[in-house]
């Protein structure tokens, strides 16, 4: 058995790594589009207030805070590989309890479960790929996470429309039986990704990084099947490990690097303080108050809004290292600002309907060709080895804090007095408007462009 395994992985290509790495986003997706496709049946059954309905949604994102704040240790001390392996056991574990779970208290306890291992994927599954990645194609490597993540969320509507489509619709039990089965199917992909991901190697950079030199050089002969290229990468990475004898926390306080995670930590807010959570996982109540849609109702335009989120993710794949980052990211964003603006003129002045379907679609599809991989991709690139797992560790744990506060206040401000009585429930999309406008002055003042530069030239920006 051992023997089989060995020859598996010694034939996997880069390719090939990456797109069981990238099943991580998949399960990522997947949870957050059980999420939208259900809580407005769990939060019936349960029979939660705003704030409650809140908690029961944003609890995976503290979890995640603990689970990125602990990957950085993990990543280093057991490796990339024993890390995602991890994370895919605590998702077992989180999908059988919380489809099992008959009071708030027990949701809650299995849903930070799961975020535990949402942090832990978000954090390394893309460090991984980046890590195992040449330069010249990294960026679109990266941006398979992102594109599986989209993948995974396009799938749970399909299934619920599938029900909701059916002969025996009317009689379907979503209330006490169906967000209980959407949940549990988190086991499937679950189980696909822990036995898929025996076969992958460890990372080059950590084998570098645990002394086992000689094992890095054969994975990254495989990786490049070039003797030469792997040769000048193996001594790029020793280089770049026998700069410093610092600790990576000492490290991280100098100057030049203290700015890259400065970068890093914004970039992470900006992605998920922009909206994108509560858009998504809310979708269903937004598709109600601007099309006066029932939940059943809901489930095409929110399907429609995945198709457009898939298709757009390939426009960031095939641009990435060619447009490059910068680029993607200013448009994008600019895309995400004229799609909220839209969504609230149309909410704001009671006209809603196709402006306002539209304006949705519209800022969907510009955060998947921009904040959505490109951000994962940056964020995977821009930090030293030595650096690198406590770095993502810190800017993962702050993204997951910002997608937390995002999803828990979204339906305590979107259902407030002040709300519907002051922007008649538009005001929620403009602080998102406002929040894109100041990420679009931040990327176009403060991040540099770092397509084409290997992992070790990417150090020379902070110096």
């Amino acid at each position: 058995m051992i023997n089989a395994i060995e020859m598996v992985r010694a034939k996997l290509t880069v390719t090939q790594i990456t797109l069981i790495a990238a099943i991580g986003g998949f399960l990522l997706g997947y949870d957050a589009s059980v999420m939208a496709s259900t809580q407005f049946y769990f939060t019936e059954y349960f029979n939660l207030s705003a704030a409650s309905q809140g908690w029961a949604i944003s609890s995976a994102g503290y979890g995640c805070f603990l689970g990125a704040t602990s990957a950085g240790y993990l990543t280093t001390a057991i490796s990339r590989k024993y890390t995602l392996m991890l994370a895919a056991l605590l998702f077992l574990v989180s999908s059988l309890g919380s489809g099992a779970a008959n009071s708030l208290n027990e949701l809650v306890t299995y849903r930070i479960i799961l975020g535990l291992g949402i942090g832990m994927i978000a954090m390394t599954a893309p460090m991984y790929i980046a890590e195992i990645s040449p330069s010249k194609i990294r960026g679109k490597m990266v941006s398979f996470h992102q594109l599986a993540m989209v993948i995974g969320f396009l799938i749970p509507f399909i299934i619920s429309l599938y029900i909701n489509s059916g002969a025996d619709a009317a009689s379907f039990d979503w209330v006490n039986k169906g967000w209980r089965l959407m949940l549990l199917s988190e086991l499937i992909p679950t189980v696909i990704f822990l036995c898929l991901l025996v076969a992958v190697p460890h990372s080059p950079r950590w084998l570098m990084l645990r002394g086992r030199k000689q094992q890095a050089q054969t994975v990254l002969l495989q990786l490049t099947q070039n003797t030469q290229e792997a040769a000048l990468e193996i001594q790029d990475i020793a280089n770049s490990f026998a700069v410093t004898t610092l600790p990576a926390r000492k490290l991280l306080l100098k100057p030049g690097l203290i700015f890259a995670l400065f970068l890093g930590i914004m970039l992470a807010i900006f992605q998920q303080a922009t909206g994108i959570g509560a858009m998504l996982i809310y979708s269903a109540d937004i598709f109600r108050q601007a099309l006066d849609y029932s939940p059943a109702e809901a489930l095409k335009p929110q399907l429609w809004v995945g198709v457009v989120n898939l298709l757009f993710t390939f426009v960031a794949i095939y641009t990435v290292d060619s447009w490059g980052r910068k680029p993607l990211l200013l448009l994008g964003t600019t895309g995400m600002f004229i799609g909220l603006m839209a969504l609230s003129w149309s909410i704001y002045t009671y006209n809603t309907g196709m402006i306002s379907l539209l304006g949705v679609m519209g800022f969907v599809g510009a955060f998947a060709m921009s904040m959505g991989p490109v951000v994962w991709v940056i964020l995977a690139e821009i930090f030293p080895n030595n650096v690198r797992g406590l770095a993502l560790s810190i800017v993962i744990g702050a993204q997951c804090l910002a997608s937390a506060l995002v999803t828990n206040g979204f339906p305590i401000l979107n259902k407030s007095e002040f709300n519907m009585l002051s922007f008649n429930g538009a005001l929620p999309y403009l602080i998102f408007a406002f929040i894109c406008v100041v990420a679009i002055v931040f990327v176009w003042r403060w991040v540099p462009e770092t397509k084409g530069k290997t992992l070790e030239e990417m150090e020379q920006l902070w110096h």
